[in-house]
């Protein structure tokens, strides 16, 4: 790890302020970085993916770790929450049970103290080349990305190329299923992003990074609009080891069932298989006027996966993820998975 100058900032504007006053970086993996609960950003570090000659730290700033419901349905969720506290919030539970499920997913309950709700949306690429120091990739830099033709069992089956990252987070998928929105702020003001919009393809924003954020932007809350189908969420995630890892496939769902029993709203959002979090309108759109039985299950998962194009290594990503958008799809409307 490259030694490194550290800033405590006590408010939102000097936070800003320290990362907008840092020298220019050489590279962007040189430019200043916040830290909240550092789960990430010190294992970049520490393997020199990353190598700011400052880090601002946000933990002194009062009012970003607080979970408030805003009295219409919604939830505002501060960019320091924990994801324990996301996981454990009764509010949470209650009322939005797939986000509580995707923070339950989360690595072990020690990262889950430690590492907060706006680091997970952010965390950088868990690809094996790009966390490889010597191995200068397109993420890093160079001019080829290795897991096109080489071990790429994790990748990306959907939106790769030229890169064929995933994208890590678990929260992203379920937060983007229900709407969310990000407020930023930097040295460019305030402005609130809908996750839509804050997630970027390597085919169409910069290789470099994975979202829209420039290096003086701070996320300070997380928006959860008030919604019909909010509490007939889920979260459900396939991964190789029972704790600490990251998902394979996941699919973020969300339904709303009239009184016919049939499919009012949905939102489907995939986890695991494309460098942003996937959300299938066309699935979505397909499950509309429907009733969820065995058949239109079946139909709808092979929307979802209709315009994948696996790798060498990873095809079975496609049964995987048609699989889990069945079962996600069959709890949310209450049916026996």
């Amino acid at each position: 790890m490259k030694a490194f100058e550290w800033i405590s900032p006590t408010s939102i504007n000097d936070a800003v302020a320290a990362l907008t006053s840092a020298p220019a970086p050489d590279d962007v993996d040189d430019a200043a970085r916040p830290i909240a609960g550092g789960q990430d950003l010190l294992t970049t570090m520490k393997d020199y993916i990353t190598r700011p000659t400052r880090v601002v730290n946000l933990k002194g700033i009062r009012g970003l770790d607080r979970i408030v419901a805003d009295g219409k349905g919604g939830l505002r969720i501060g960019a320091l929450v924990t994801l324990a506290q996301l996981d454990e919030d009764p509010v949470v539970h209650r009322n939005f049970p797939g986000l509580a499920e995707a923070a339950h997913s989360i690595a072990s309950p020690q990262i889950r103290n430690l590492g907060t709700v706006g680091g997970n949306l952010c965390q950088r690429p868990r690809c094996w080349y790009f966390r490889l120091e010597d191995a200068v990739c397109l993420k890093k830099g160079g001019s080829e990305c290795f897991a096109a033709t080489g071990e790429n069992k994790y990748h990306a089956i959907l939106g790769g190329g030229p890169s064929y990252i995933v994208h890590p987070s678990d929260l992203a998928p379920m937060l983007m299923a229900l709407g969310a929105s990000v407020s930023v702020v930097g040295s460019g003001g305030k402005q609130t992003i809908s996750l839509d919009k804050f997630f970027t393809l390597p085919s169409q924003g910069n290789l470099r990074r994975e979202n829209v954020l420039k290096n003086d932007d701070l996320i300070t809350e997380i928006t959860v609009p008030a919604s019909k189908f909010a509490s007939h969420s889920t979260y459900l995630k396939f991964k190789e080891r029972d704790s600490l890892d990251f998902a394979l496939a996941s699919v973020a769902a969300a339904v709303t069932l009239g009184a016919n029993k049939t499919v009012t709203e949905a939102r489907l959002v995939l986890g695991g298989v494309a460098p942003i979090p996937w959300r299938v309108p066309r699935a979505e759109a397909a499950l509309i006027g429907k009733t969820l039985d065995s058949e239109v299950l079946q139909s709808v998962a092979g929307i979802a996966l209709a315009g994948a194009k696996p790798l060498a290594k990873n095809a079975y990503k496609i049964p995987l993820t048609q699989t889990l958008v069945r079962r996600a799809l069959a709890k949310a409307g209450g049916l026996n998975a």
